[in-house]
């Protein structure tokens, strides 16, 4: 935790993907130069694949379905769209202790917990990135996937982020191989699908109290427009 400011930030409607990036990586440059206040900022975008620094070309199931985007982040293929919270994390991990495992690790303690406020119990899995619920309705041994992380630091500041399945279309990730993670017994999941009802209101204001618990208050609430 630090004592210097963090802006909440909330879009509504749908973000496309190359403004946000724009905005997201200048935030950070201003992060880095100028002192500007770190930032969490919450939207949805259009339906959209990106492409990590690991993904692989075969992973690309159904290449003209949604317009396919070079992230720069780390990671493989993932999607967002319609009914997906993503999160976008702008944060000087330099003056938090210079511990980007830490730092991921926290990331993922802020996703476990928001879920646990809707009722959610999840956790990560060695060898398998992002936030996961196990699902003994369909299967004994079956696992799906609810949120993803993927986030890049430059000069020890942090962009790009999360996202969390609210009730998006769950058919569209079939046009990918999801995080590059084939095997039949871990799919894809999200609040609705488990049965839980929650607006985009209430994922955030899990996400926010979830937040402080992990990373510190929020000093400074914002709204972004791009």
């Amino acid at each position: 935790m630090t004592d210097r400011a963090v802006e909440w930030a909330v879009s509504n409607g749908q973000t496309p993907y190359e403004a946000a990036r724009t905005a997201m990586e200048a935030r950070a440059r201003a992060i880095r130069e100028d002192g500007a206040s770190e930032q969490v900022w919450l939207l949805e975008h259009p339906p959209l694949y990106t492409s990590g620094t690991s993904a692989r070309t075969e992973d690309l199931l159904d290449p003209g379905r949604f317009p396919v985007f070079d992230a720069g982040r780390g990671g493989e293929f993932t999607y967002h769209g319609p009914g997906q919270r993503v999160a976008y994390v702008m944060l000087d991990v330099g003056a938090r202790g210079r511990d980007v495992r830490a730092f991921v690790k926290s990331l993922e303690g802020w996703i476990i917990g928001a879920l646990a406020r809707l009722g959610v119990e999840s956790g990560i899995r060695d060898g398998r990135v992002g936030v996961w619920v196990e699902r003994p309705d369909l299967a004994p041994d079956r696992e799906d996937k609810i949120a993803a992380i993927g986030v890049r630091l430059k000069r020890w500041v942090s962009f790009h982020g999360i996202s969390l399945n609210v009730a998006p279309d769950l058919e569209h990730f079939s046009g990918i191989t999801p995080c590059g993670i084939a095997d039949p017994r871990y799919g894809v999941t999200s609040l609705a699908d488990l049965g839980i009802n929650a607006a985009l209101s209430d994922v955030d204001s899990a996400l926010r109290a979830s937040f402080e618990e992990v990373f510190g208050s929020i000093t400074v609430d914002g709204e972004t427009v791009v």
